[in-house]
């Protein structure tokens, strides 16, 4: 059945507020992963014509969110949980690593935007808006990636943003209390401001339980390709450090 498409905001035909109804409809899970995107029942429930439409779905194609298919339509990108659990094993290893390397710049002249990344993440949730949540949880982690000064990194991060995106609608929704989500995230802020490079490393372990076994459930008896209590690989050894382990 296919889902109804409403204004979130003041009607308008251009594009761009096309874009942000089709946007929304997806990163709320109203349309599924797989899911089509008709466009005359959209242009019906919205009271539009064909032609913003079609430029709201090329945006959206852009951007990795819709893949478009020759006399079938547009679809809904689907993420298969192979991909979402090898994006999470490189995650586990690199991640803490674009965090040490820009971790003095936002503790220092970025700090701004690292608090407001955080405030931006607890109000989606306070306000159980799901879209907003996922942006501001990928702005928050791509903040390490981008200040890091690494290009490496930086194109890692780019290549992986869209399916992160679409495996958070199902994993924000799959939360019993949504607030969990922002308060993942405060350890992460407070190692940053403290300059604690070791404890960074040890909190992202606790961010990838879900996303690692998501390769093993869905896909019988495959590995994530990360061993249980396996340390990500950059982490410095301390005497004082405990091993990194998965939930």
């Amino acid at each position: 059945m296919d889902a109804t498409f409403e204004w979130h905001e003041k009607r308008t035909t251009t594009p761009d507020g096309v874009y942000r109804v089709l946007r929304s409809a997806i990163l709320d899970g109203s349309v599924p992963p797989g899911g089509q995107l008709r466009e005359a029942h959209i242009a019906a429930d919205l009271g539009i014509s064909r032609s913003p439409l079609r430029e709201a779905l090329t945006r959206l194609e852009e951007e990795g969110l819709v893949v478009k298919i020759p006399f079938r339509g547009a679809f809904v990108v689907e993420v298969s949980a192979r991909e979402v659990a090898e994006i999470a094993s490189i995650r586990l290893r690199v991640e803490p690593y674009a965090g040490q390397l820009s971790m003095e710049v936002l503790r220092g002249r970025e700090r701004p935007t690292l608090m407001q990344t955080i405030e931006d993440l607890h109000r989606a949730t306070e306000q159980n808006d799901i879209p907003a949540s996922i942006d501001a949880h990928l702005r928050f982690h791509r903040l390490f990636y981008d200040f890091s000064g690494h290009g490496i990194l930086q194109s890692l991060w780019n290549g992986w943003e869209n399916k992160l995106r679409l495996y958070l609608v199902v994993d924000h929704r799959s939360y019993s209390d949504v607030h969990d989500i922002a308060r993942e995230h405060e350890g992460l802020v407070a190692c940053v401001l403290a300059g604690d490079v070791d404890g960074f490393g040890r909190e992202m372990v606790h961010h990838f339980p879900s996303a690692l076994h998501a390769q093993t459930e869905g896909h019988g008896n495959a590995s994530s390709g990360v061993p249980d209590n396996a340390a990500p690989a950059w982490a410095p050894t301390s005497p004082s450090a405990d091993p990194a382990k998965e939930d």
